[in-house]
């Protein structure tokens, strides 16, 4: 078995894409941290998050990018990066904002999360004029552990829908 190589997404990669996501988000936020998602709730975010009609879409963003992480042709982790969506007074139309980063279950502890975190660090550094953002779900203390190493701090919360249920999260912020 060979290392992972981490490269740039390409339209094809939009199906693996939306099934590891898919999955990533069940085997993280259902099965991990236990959120009693409605089953309506969590089907209608799956889908619309995770249709590869949507990454396709996504990943044609202007500003955007994504990159995979892959191993003998499977993909193990994902990062996408863009201009910031995030609700915060301050947040300027320069700033950039890491969307997602997910890495398979089995996948874990290879320090893919890490390799990705810095790749887009730097490449929101490299196009943005302001400062960094993530949005990070408030149960999830290893994530937000791993971005307060990296300089993030936290800013202010949010509500994410997850269908019509609404996920507790909380804004970082580096710069």
């Amino acid at each position: 078995m060979t290392d992972a190589v981490i490269r740039p997404a390409l339209p094809n990669d939009a199906q693996a894409l939306a099934d590891l996501g898919r999955q990533t988000f069940i085997d993280t936020f259902v099965r991990g941290f236990a959120i009693p998602y409605p089953a309506r709730d969590l089907a209608t975010f799956l889908d619309a998050s995770f249709d590869p009609a949507t990454i396709t879409r996504k990943m044609a963003e202007p500003g955007a990018a994504w990159w995979v992480a892959e191993r003998d042709g499977a993909l193990l982790a994902f990062a996408n990066a863009g201009p910031n969506t995030l609700p915060h007074p301050d947040a300027g139309a320069a700033d950039m904002e890491l969307r997602r980063l997910y890495v398979a279950s089995a996948a874990q502890g290879l320090g893919l999360g890490t390799r990705l975190l810095s790749l887009s660090l730097d490449w929101m550094q490299a196009q943005g004029a302001g400062p960094l953002w993530i949005g990070v779900w408030s149960g999830n203390l290893k994530a937000q552990k791993l971005y307060a190493a990296h300089g993030f701090e936290k800013v202010g919360e949010y509500q994410y829908p997850v269908g019509a249920w609404l996920d507790d999260e909380f804004i970082l912020r580096r710069g």
